[in-house]
């Protein structure tokens, strides 16, 4: 499978890292048009619990080989993984798209701003303030405030995913931490999806639709990012990530009929330039 990947499908890098964020945000609205029937609980128990299938099958994980401290550590990395995604379903529930992934790329935005010594960074830090103010519910303009804060609490979760990515990956190869990783934020988000009963509703087309969330969400991009990464540099894989808000916006225009303001785009372009700014100016090249 690896020869397949690697000589047979060469996908350059960008068109790579592209490809990852449209297969992202679109599995993101197939996801949304299950919300009615299955719940956001449900919905991210299907996703969540398939992709840690896929991934452990994919890569052949040996969970027999791992360490305590790897199991430790991919508790941790994979409880705040589940706990992202279950927030960030609840709060797309509530707003659009574009919005719900602007709101939560603030989290990395910030991480990546902390302990800066420059002066520059704080046009960065600006224009992020000026996106979320822009964005925020001050008068009646359509935004849930439940939905903006869970959006922005999923953006922390993510943040701390990252940082605990980075140190799962010192102890063991990155393709097991993340199956891994999935498996136990599947233990973490399902048994939401039981108790709440929105489960019980699933039937056959919606576990194959299930699937193929988890596939657009996490086994393709993934497999897309891990070949794009070999050949791009981090910063340049970073200002291209940045982008994310923008793809999310477009897909919820596309599949989920989700207009936005003029405001909100203006928005989501100030943190998408804050996020480009922040990851090219920074100290690591």
């Amino acid at each position: 499978m690896s020869n397949l990947t690697n000589k047979k499908i060469a996908i350059p890098a960008i068109p790579a890292v592209l490809l990852a964020m449209i297969s992202v945000q679109g599995g993101a609205s197939i996801a949304k048009h299950l919300f009615p029937v299955l719940g956001a609980s449900g919905t991210a128990s299907l996703r969540i619990g398939f992709a840690a299938l896929i991934l452990l099958a994919v890569f052949r994980t040996n969970l027999f080989k791992l360490t305590k401290k790897q199991w430790l550590y991919c508790l941790a990395y994979g409880t705040c993984l589940g706990a992202m995604n279950l927030v960030f379903y609840f709060a797309i529930k509530r707003i659009p798209l574009g919005l719900g992934v602007t709101l939560e790329f603030t989290g990395p935005l910030v991480l990546a701003l902390l302990g800066s010594r420059k002066l520059l960074d704080l046009v960065w830090v600006l224009l992020a303030c000026i996106g979320i103010v822009l964005i925020a519910p001050w008068q009646n303009n359509n935004v849930d405030l439940l939905g903006a804060g869970l959006a922005v609490g999923a953006g922390a979760l993510w943040a701390g995913y990252i940082v605990l990515g980075g140190m799962v990956s010192k102890v063991m190869k990155g393709s097991d931490a993340v199956g891994v990783g999935m498996l136990f934020a599947s233990l973490f988000v399902i048994p939401f999806g039981v108790f709440s009963g929105d489960l019980a509703a699933v039937t056959g087309p919606l576990l194959l639709i299930g699937v193929a969330v988890a596939l657009l969400t996490s086994a393709i991009p993934y497999t897309l990012e891990i070949g794009a990464l070999r050949q791009l540099p981090p910063k340049t894989f970073g200002i291209l990530m940045s982008l994310h808000p923008a793809f999310a916006a477009l897909s919820g225009l596309l599949f989920l009929d989700e207009y936005l303001s003029v405001t909100q785009w203006v928005s989501i372009t100030c943190v998408i330039a804050a996020s480009v700014g922040a990851t090219y100016f920074s100290r690591k090249v």
